[in-house]
């Protein structure tokens, strides 16, 4: 959370002509509610359920770039489906620079606790070996330019052999 993911993914879509769909909005979207409310009203468990179900459908797309939840790696389906039906590029970005990004949200049902920062740090350490387990690429998310974190994404041989030739810009 906090990464940059569905900015980096909104801008990439947009330069490579892919659809763009960030689960987490549309989990939202079709539940009718907030994340925070899915989280109050079915707990995580049942959040991770809707998730998953929407992962399944969602990687099933073609041409699309799709930004999804930071807890989506926890489960082994869900790493499954996203090495096997995708290029997953992780966007590493370090606990100072999450708590920077995240400090005025209050919307991460995660982080509504009294220690935000050691929130923030524990759920890194959980989930980092994870993301690099599930991961093809990883990048380090640039906090100040997410334009030319996508050019770099898009000079990649691996994400240009997915995406194909782009114009000149």
């Amino acid at each position: 959370m906090g990464a940059g993911k569905s900015t980096v993914a909104r801008l990439l879509a947009a330069r490579s002509g892919f659809d763009f769909i960030d689960c987490d909005r549309e989990l939202e979207q079709r539940a009718g509610t907030s994340i925070q409310n899915v989280f109050e009203l079915e707990g995580e468990a049942g959040f991770r359920l809707r998730e998953s179900q929407l992962l399944d459908e969602l990687t099933q797309r073609p041409r699309l770039v799709l930004a999804t939840g930071g807890g989506v790696v926890l489960s082994e389906d869900n790493r499954q489906m996203l090495r096997s039906r995708g290029l997953v590029i992780y966007l590493q970005a370090s606990a100072d620079e999450i708590g920077r990004r995240t400090r005025a949200d209050a919307s991460r049902p995660l982080l509504q606790v009294t220690d935000r920062e050691a929130r923030i740090q524990t759920l890194l350490e959980e989930r980092a070996p994870l993301y690099r387990q599930t991961a093809h690429l990883i990048f380090r998310s640039a906090a100040a330019n997410p334009r030319r974190l996508v050019a770099r994404l898009l000079a990649h041989p691996q994400v240009a052999a997915v995406i194909g030739p782009q114009p000149a810009s």
